[in-house]
């Protein structure tokens, strides 16, 4: 039998609880690791999640931005190309250098003609005896600048880019008319811009334009609307145009640039 002194009693005593508290700061500090260790795991998942959820949006989102887009900028374009042959408001701000210096120079020569002198052959709206306002015209030249008033000095609202254009000259002052078209837009324009020689524009749908003044008659050729035709003879309730290479009639309802009561003949 193993008998212990007093002396190695109290040294096992000892040892033994430095043992236990051995143990005790390694199972605290064991578990203080294991607490800091989670909180980075969660939180490296949630931005792991976060990452792929913007990614996943941000790929979802650019089919959805581009291609919509792309078509309504095709419809856009295509559509009012081929239906306008007038520059419209999105153009109101642009200048035309070759339709300012003809407005200059027309309105210099104007001024500066002595009494009596003959009025220039372009400017045959006011030849002959005092013409009724309002009345129809025609667009001369291919470019013109339409400004807010009677004067090279206002500035220009918009630009109308059609030779041939029917518009309707609604007030006069001096040498400067002001025009509106079949929209209804309008501004000043120079009398040297403007033509006598009538032409009409098809409104409404496609409209026939028939051989003879009667709705039984053989179709020449069908007219979209927007064509400008040229203006030959209206009576009743008639008008005979010109277009291209085809001539015939259609009814006075169906075109913009003669009056309902108006007798013309070329």
């Amino acid at each position: 039998m193993l008998i212990l002194s007093p002396m190695s009693k109290m040294i096992s005593e000892k040892l033994y609880k430095f043992i236990l508290a051995l143990r005790l700061c390694l199972t605290v500090v064991l578990c203080a690791i294991i607490l800091s260790a989670t909180p980075v795991q969660a939180a490296d998942e949630t931005k792991t999640t976060t990452t792929k959820t913007v990614v996943k949006s941000t790929t979802a989102s650019k089919p959805a931005a581009k291609k919509p887009a792309a078509k309504a900028t095709a419809k856009t374009t295509a559509k009012p190309a081929a239906k306008t042959s007038t520059v419209k408001p999105a153009a109101k701000a642009a200048v035309a250098p070759a339709a300012v210096a003809a407005e200059k120079a027309a309105d210099k020569a104007t001024k500066t003609k002595p009494a009596g002198e003959p009025t220039d052959p372009a400017d045959n709206v006011d030849a002959g005896p005092k013409l009724p306002v309002p009345r129809f015209v025609t667009l001369s030249v291919d470019e013109i600048n339409v400004r807010t008033g009677p004067g090279v000095r206002y500035p220009i609202k918009f630009i109308i880019r059609k030779d041939g254009l029917p518009v309707e000259i609604v007030h006069e002052f001096d040498v400067w008319r002001q025009i509106r078209d079949m929209d209804g837009d309008g501004g000043w324009v120079h009398k040297t811009m403007l033509s006598g020689r009538r032409s009409v524009i098809i409104k409404g749908h496609v409209q026939p334009l028939l051989k003879k003044p009667d709705e039984t008659a053989k179709p020449v050729v069908k007219l979209e609307p927007g064509v400008i035709a040229d203006l030959s003879t209206c009576r009743g309730d008639w008008c005979s145009l010109k277009v291209a290479s085809y001539n015939g009639w259609i009814r006075r309802a169906n075109v913009w640039g003669v009056y309902p009561d108006e007798a013309f003949k070329e």
